[in-house]
């Protein structure tokens, strides 16, 4: 860990380089970007909600907008179908705390925030060949008085974009750990969704514009409730193919892990729920590692694979 956090300050220090990745903290946003090219964004505090969308469903704590190399958008928000999704974003769904049953998923869907996911802290902010960011999140239960500290969070990002096999790549490393916040664990009953979230495009809200891949070969109707190391989610924006794969680090719990493929919106979720009951025990922390590759194209199942080959073997 010591050298871990060494690692950081280097990449933080001295002057930048021309193929450096500036982190810029503005209001409540941490923008990415390279040589002035944005490639993602990560949002703190509650930022702006589209027009017409209730104050209820007001969140950070998620990364977005996320693009391609080319510029391309490739992430939603609060979109009308479902508000509470933003972008890339962890949350359980069905749980059990005590006597509550807080859902960190589905915030503001009744019109009242009866649990969310809040961030609390920058901890590090870096630029370099490899910018980032270190920050704390804390799982919040609304439905006691005062509100009761569920989990704590910390939030590992890096950011680079790198040619990995011919083809120029934003690459987005995400680790989180949850740990419990008091000596009551959170259940998590069997459910069919709840884990990392991620929204596609607004371009492929309607059925037939995106299209899903898994590591298995399955569509996204076959790949719904199946188990996978990866996942693809894209489609045409602007008129071009473009897209974001989802790889699995095969250090995390349940590996491979299953997938909740939405069948009427550009949505995914990584849920280890799926799988039966289980929870995150105090003293036990819950890592959960990911690396999301944004680029332009039609995927490439084997090229996919090879970057998936790549990442399982980084510790």
């Amino acid at each position: 860990m010591k050298l871990h956090f060494l690692i950081l300050i280097l990449f933080s220090a001295g002057p930048l380089s021309a193929a450096d990745i500036t982190a810029e903290k503005t209001g409540t946003v941490v923008h990415f970007a390279l040589e002035g090219k944005s490639i993602c964004d990560y949002q703190m505090q509650p930022g702006e909600l589209p027009e017409g969308v209730s104050e209820a469903f007001k969140h950070g704590a998620h990364l977005h907008p996320l693009y391609s190399p080319s510029g391309k958008l490739v992430t939603g928000n609060h979109q009308p179908d479902h508000p509470w999704q933003r972008g890339v974003w962890i949350g359980w769904t069905k749980t059990e705390f005590g006597d509550s049953h807080p859902d960190f998923w589905n915030m503001g869907k009744d019109g009242k925030i009866a649990a969310e996911v809040r961030f609390e802290k920058l901890e590090k902010l870096w630029n370099g060949p490899a910018g980032g960011f270190v920050s704390r999140h804390v799982f919040l239960d609304h439905s006691h008085t005062p509100d009761e500290k569920v989990l704590n969070e910390t939030w590992e990002v890096a950011v680079s974009q790198k040619p990995l096999d011919g083809t120029l790549t934003n690459v987005i490393d995400l680790t989180s750990t949850q740990t419990c916040a008091g000596e009551k664990p959170l259940k998590l009953p069997k459910y069919h969704y709840g884990g990392l979230g991620v929204r596609g495009s607004e371009q492929w809200n309607t059925v037939d514009a995106v299209t899903m891949l898994t590591s298995e070969g399955h569509d996204r109707k076959a790949g719904d409730n199946t188990k996978a190391k990866w996942v693809h989610l894209g489609g045409l924006v602007d008129g071009m193919p473009t897209g974001i794969a989802v790889l699995i680090h095969p250090s995390n719990f349940r590996f491979p892990q299953p997938l909740r493929l939405n069948p009427k919106n550009p949505q995914l979720c990584v849920a280890p729920s799926q799988d039966g009951d289980w929870s995150i025990e105090p003293g036990k922390p819950y890592v959960s590692k990911y690396r999301l590759l944004v680029f332009d194209g039609k995927p490439d199942a084997k090229w996919i694979e090879a970057q998936w080959q790549s990442y399982s073997q980084n510790p």
